[in-house]
């Protein structure tokens, strides 16, 4: 390929054996893979591979001159003698065995600390704390209790976060990554008719716990456009030279629109344009390695620290107690007037607007409407005519709201609800609900009253009470340090669904109903 030359000419002899010993090994694995997804793709492959030599350049002279020499990639068997490069008996190409993703240093990383939010590890009943709230027999339980798979409420375009943490992963002979597979579907296959965003975080991908390469082949074959048509980004946090060049060999089969939604973070302030980091469950070894990359910067080089939280305007509305809002407005009326806005204008444009509530909206636009609630000037979304920016709204001022609308006090017992008899649900619900502060008790009654309306419609809006619930459960409730897990996020759902179905039962005495518009 006159290849060997070029890359001999930019690294000394050590580090040009290992490029042309990386160089072949991913070339032959790229055709056998095209081969098998029965793709003509070879002239792609090899402009790919031209791409990527000043990569390789870049990856092995750091690893030679860094003194990781022992960095390897597995011999490729089968392939015809005289298409091999003669690389002689050097020591570096006779340990070809295993592709190792990451430093020793790496993988004497002490044990992951739990990292169950605060008020997860106060639940005291029915529910193994080392588990995700699944029994032991459930045929995921074995997946789930790594928690390699977070859902973690909306980021701040209003859609879903999805988090894999790579640290997570046990040893391969510990995990059935087929049944990962499958854990992962059945986890998306709650949101991908949603707007979601995925959040994958690398740093712990060692040999000893990295899914082998026919796996990502199955996962890649086996998430269809189903999977692909509604994430919106996906985040690689703390990308490694070997993930760049991963993607780089797979991009004859990415497709461009895909690529343009992949990013990527080098630092965890970064994510902070994106999501709140607080409400998402992020391993101590991420925030230590972290920590560590930051520390190891030149100070005109360190990242952009997330800026201080500024003192509320004197008429903020987003991030205000309800208590707070109900004293200052001129009415006393208990729903904030966010929630009147959006909800008024929802019930007359948006109960037959397919997918409502699953779309994102432009981030400009919601940004520019909460600086006018914030600065007390009055909104009017009929003017907008954004169906989509109202409801996003909506999510986002409940999400913001200091403490959640059915409050830190009731969270034991929501996350607990599954364990009440179904005969006694509707009472223990209606019973929980009526111990909210006035406010909130009010404001609930008010949303549970609209969504009924719009589930009314799920013919035409295809938004039924679990899909609502799915949607509004992360925005209703979450643990004291903001932090969401999956582990929390089903119970959440299930009882916000169960209101959903009971609401007559459990909110009877309905004082506020929604506006008659004109």
């Amino acid at each position: 390929m006159g290849i060997s030359s070029l890359v001999l000419a930019d690294l000394n002899p050590r580090a040009g054996r290992a490029a042309l010993v990386l160089l072949h090994y991913l070339f032959w694995w790229l055709l056998s893979q095209f081969q098998q997804l029965k793709v003509d793709l070879l002239p792609d492959m090899i402009k790919c591979l031209n791409d990527l030599i000043p990569h390789l350049i870049s990856v092995c002279s750091s690893f030679v001159c860094e003194g990781f020499p022992d960095i390897t990639v597995p011999f490729v068997c089968g392939m015809s003698s005289e298409l091999l490069v003669d690389l002689g008996d050097d020591p570096a190409t006779a340990q070809l065995g295993q592709l190792k993703l990451s430093t020793l240093e790496d993988q004497q990383w002490p044990p992951d600390e739990s990292t169950l939010s605060k008020s997860e590890t106060d639940v005291s009943q029915g529910f193994d704390l080392g588990s995700p709230h699944l029994p032991w027999d459930h045929p995921f339980y074995d997946i789930a209790r790594h928690q390699i798979i977070e859902v973690a409420g909306d980021d701040n375009f209003g859609r879903k976060v999805i988090v894999f943490s790579a640290c997570r992963l046990p040893p391969q002979h510990e995990l059935d990554h087929q049944k990962l597979l499958m854990y992962l579907k059945a986890t998306l296959d709650q949101y991908v008719e949603s707007d979601y965003t995925l959040i994958y975080f690398h740093h712990g991908l060692t040999s000893e716990n990295k899914p082998s390469l026919s796996w990502l082949r199955d996962a890649y074959r086996e998430f269809d456009r189903k999977y692909k048509k509604n994430i919106k980004a996906l985040y690689i946090v703390h990308p490694t030279m070997f993930i760049k060049t991963l993607l780089i060999l797979f991009k004859p089969i990415i497709s461009f629109k895909f690529g343009r939604k992949i990013n990527y973070v080098s630092y965890l302030s970064e994510l902070e344009d994106v999501v709140k980091c607080e409400q998402l469950l992020i391993p101590t070894r991420v925030r230590e390695y972290d920590n560590k990359l930051i520390a190891s910067l030149k100070p005109s080089a360190q990242p952009p620290m997330s800026p201080p939280h500024s003192p509320p305007l004197p008429e903020q509305v987003f991030g205000v107690s309800l208590k707070a809002l109900r004293q200052r407005d001129p009415d006393g009326d208990p729903v904030p007037v966010v929630m009147r806005d959006t909800v008024g204008f929802l019930s007359e444009q948006g109960l037959e607007i397919e997918g409502i509530f699953r779309r994102s909206a432009n981030v400009t636009l919601v940004k520019e409407v909460q600086l006018k609630y914030n600065s007390g000037t009055a909104v009017n979304f009929r003017d907008m005519e954004d169906v989509h920016l109202a409801a996003v709204i909506l999510k986002t001022f409940l999400r913001e709201l200091p403490e959640p609308l059915l409050t830190y006090q009731l969270y034991n017992d929501i996350v607990n609800f599954t364990s009440v008899s179904s005969d006694n649900q509707a009472e223990v619900m209606k019973t929980l609900v009526e111990s909210l502060p006035e406010e909130n008790y009010a404001s609930l009654r008010y949303l549970i009253t609209f969504l009924a309306q719009v589930s009314a419609n799920s013919d035409v809006n295809k938004m039924t009470n679990s899909n609502l619930a799915v949607v509004f459960g992360p925005n209703l409730l979450w643990g004291r340090d903001n932090a969401m897990s999956l582990s929390a996020i089903g119970p959440i759902n299930n009882f916000t669904r169960t209101l959903l179905d009971q609401q007559h039962l459990a909110l009877l005495l309905i004082q506020y109903s929604l506006p008659v518009l004109s």
